[in-house]
């Protein structure tokens, strides 16, 4: 599996801005996709991710109600919409992959994803 992020960029608080994923190798709905981000001297954390079984897409709380996950099938990417931007959400947004099975209490950490795009830098400025 193979992923591009793109989309990153400078913005100021409260804009909007869209974050593409592009999957090659395999088609998206066969893993479990997600979002992380990395701050200047932060651990990666968790944004957001679903396991294509139904209703499950999962939010970080930082970001439940301003970043909502999307995806093209005839693209096979996955979008992560954000709103409302902070300069708190300025990070390094890293789209991940994994074929294996989501579990409980590990799909929102970085040990369930085996792949990971080259991350896009997203800076908000206030």
């Amino acid at each position: 599996v193979q992923l591009q992020a793109s989309g990153g960029g400078l913005v100021q608080a409260g804009d909007s801005l869209t974050l593409s994923c592009k999957v090659s190798g395999r088609t998206f709905r066969d893993c479990v996709m997600a979002w992380f981000r990395q701050a200047p001297g932060k651990v990666r954390e968790f944004v957001v991710a679903n396991n294509w079984s139904g209703t499950n897409t999962i939010y970080a709380d930082s970001v439940k109600g301003r970043f909502t996950m999307s995806w093209s099938n005839a693209e096979n990417t996955v979008y992560l919409q954000m709103n409302s931007l902070e300069p708190e959400d300025t990070a390094v947004y890293y789209c991940a992959a994994s074929t294996s099975r989501p579990r409980v209490g590990v799909i929102n950490t970085t040990r369930q994803y085996k792949y990971w795009g080259q991350g896009t830098l997203v800076t908000v400025s206030s």
